[in-house]
């Protein structure tokens, strides 16, 4: 299989769903840029999979205007907007072989069956699944499956490719291995993706970007890195892994920086527009220092457990629970031990709540 073209821009300009009073997704602007993998992340019933649909051509905007290469798709139907689909649940014909289920789509739009054969194992191949193509479905593991899902949709050469929690059906280790294989394809053929899912570790290991959805908007949309390491309020902090949420105080401003006092702890910190006033803090698990009693903020080990690779401690402070990760496996701490707790340069920062 060649590689794809580069694939197309998706854009959004005020574009929503509602279902008689119930408003799916309220209106909103949003461009995936051509060539690039964007998730659209948030619990269910956020509105992404709605939203999803609505650029596949599944459902139709209550308002506002698709469009996907510079041109409108609004009203065009699924067929019609150049984007392939691949479903959570595969929906692959078991009675077709893998290669009769690859071509499929090409020869229902009229392409003669040795070329769209031909078209099938090359994209095939460029799953991983080269020489399977007389197989039936049932004699393929789950993650075998899944690929044949993607190769369908690939072998019609959409400027857009569109997954719907794809990897929902697998187990931790073969997600881990489809969703870099998903990321590798997306680089190697230059197609524009955009990619459905609850898993914030997997958003985090695939995207470009992510869009997180709460209450059918968009809650915040940035790049991995920006999300997790500079969430906009709480609710995102706590959706983009792990985070303690803690009660602190913001006493003092120095041009961008803050002074900020989280119990007995003080630690100087970006402002991000904050006054002077109570403020909540979001701090990742492994941006908590565990040191000797007496420094910091005191904490009582209310339970440690050991991870092989971490050890996972939940201590009792001042200002609450906190939940904390160390690599010192050779001297781990026990319940009811005391500690004084820190902060790490990077991994706290202030939200709004």
């Amino acid at each position: 299989m060649t590689a794809s073209r580069t694939g197309a821009e998706v854009r959004l300009e005020g574009v929503g769903k509602r279902y008689g009073r119930v408003e799916a997704v309220k209106p909103i602007d949003l461009v995936i840029q051509g060539g690039t993998l964007v998730t659209l992340l948030g619990p269910s019933g956020c509105g992404k999979t709605t939203l999803l649909r609505m650029i596949a051509g599944l459902e139709t905007p209550s308002a506002g205007t698709i469009r996907i290469g510079g041109r409108d798709v609004t009203r065009l139907s699924a067929g019609e907007r150049d984007v392939s689909l691949v479903f959570q649940s595969y929906a692959l014909f078991p009675h077709m072989s893998v290669v009769e289920n690859v071509a499929y789509g090409l020869v229902s739009s009229g392409m003669g069956r040795r070329a769209a054969g031909e078209r099938a194992e090359a994209a095939l191949g460029s799953v991983g699944l080269a020489g399977l193509g007389q197989r039936l479905p049932s004699e393929l593991s789950g993650g075998q499956q899944q690929r044949v899902a993607v190769a369908r949709a690939l072998v019609l050469e959409p400027a857009v490719l569109l997954f719907d929690e794809p990897l929902s059906n697998l187990d931790a280790r073969l997600r881990r291995r489809m969703r870099d294989d998903i990321r590798e394809l997306q680089q190697r053929l230059g197609v524009t993706v955009v990619y459905v899912t609850h898993d914030q570790s997997e958003a985090l290991a695939v995207s470009d970007r992510i869009v997180v959805m709460r209450d059918a908007e968009i809650a915040q949309a940035g790049t991995p890195a920006e999300l997790y390491e500079a969430p906009a309020d709480v609710f995102v902090a706590g959706f983009m892994g792990e985070a303690n949420i803690l009660p602190a105080r913001v006493t003092a401003l120095d041009g961008a920086a803050a002074r900020v006092e989280i119990g007995p702890l003080t630690a100087t910190l970006p402002h991000r527009g904050f006054a002077v006033g109570d403020a909540s803090l979001a701090v990742r698990p492994e941006a908590v220092r565990i040191g000797p009693p007496g420094a910091g903020l005191p904490g009582t080990v209310r339970r440690a457990a050991y991870m092989g690779a971490v050890m996972e401690y939940t201590f009792d402070t001042p200002v609450g629970a906190v939940f904390a990760v160390s690599h010192a496996l050779d001297r781990p701490l026990r319940a009811g031990d005391q500690a004084g707790l820190t902060l790490a340069d990077r991994g706290a920062v202030l939200v709004a709540s």
